[in-house]
């Protein structure tokens, strides 16, 4: 059985994450989580790992194609 708690965006679309969802997850202030995409419009959400860490600064390299003045201005405020 699926359970099934919800949070509103803001008007930066940020979401609070719920204090269950939280505790489950053993996350705190300061602490990082992973989202995972997958089939169907799911998303997952998880407690970041040095994995993830390690992913994100493997690609960061990769990126650079979107770090213009002029994108900053057209989605910096994503």
């Amino acid at each position: 059985m699926e359970t099934i708690i919800t949070s509103k965006l803001t008007s930066k679309s940020q979401a609070t994450i719920p204090g269950k969802i939280r505790k489950y997850l053993g996350v705190k202030p300061g602490d990082s989580v992973a989202f995972e995409v997958g089939e169907n419009k799911k998303v997952f959400i998880r407690k970041a790992t040095s994995i993830d860490f390690e992913f994100a600064q493997a690609l960061e390299g990769t990126l650079t194609e979107w770090t213009s003045k002029n994108d900053e201005e057209a989605y910096g405020d994503l």
